[in-house]
């Protein structure tokens, strides 16, 4: 704990912040390959600057959802992105109105 203090983070909210981050390069993966399909690990990773086994855990997440599918020629977006995307957001205004709620309670 007292690591985690001299370093700037809190105990309480480390996992908020590691979702949210992991959440961030999901949605900045499926939208880097909404604008360049078909698309693969290996291009992904030089376009997003992350290493390609995150990348590669990110379309297998996306996959697993629907959002993508895997082509002879890379990574391509289903049917599904739209709408879920509209609910993805929905969910976030959601969740900020409920970290402004704690802010203005602490």
């Amino acid at each position: 704990m007292e690591n985690d203090k001299q370093e700037g983070k809190c105990t309480l909210t480390n996992v908020l912040e590691t979702e949210a981050e992991i959440l961030k390069r999901h949605i900045y993966i499926l939208k880097t390959v909404l604008e360049n399909e078909p698309i693969g690990i290996i291009k992904l990773s030089d376009i997003t600057h992350n290493p390609q086994h995150m990348v590669r855990y990110s379309l297998r997440v996306l996959e697993q959802d629907g959002l993508i599918k895997p082509s002879s020629r890379g990574a391509v977006t289903t049917e599904k992105v739209p709408e879920t995307l509209k609910i993805v957001k929905e969910i976030l205004i959601k969740v900020k109105e409920d970290i402004e709620d704690l802010i203005n309670n602490i």
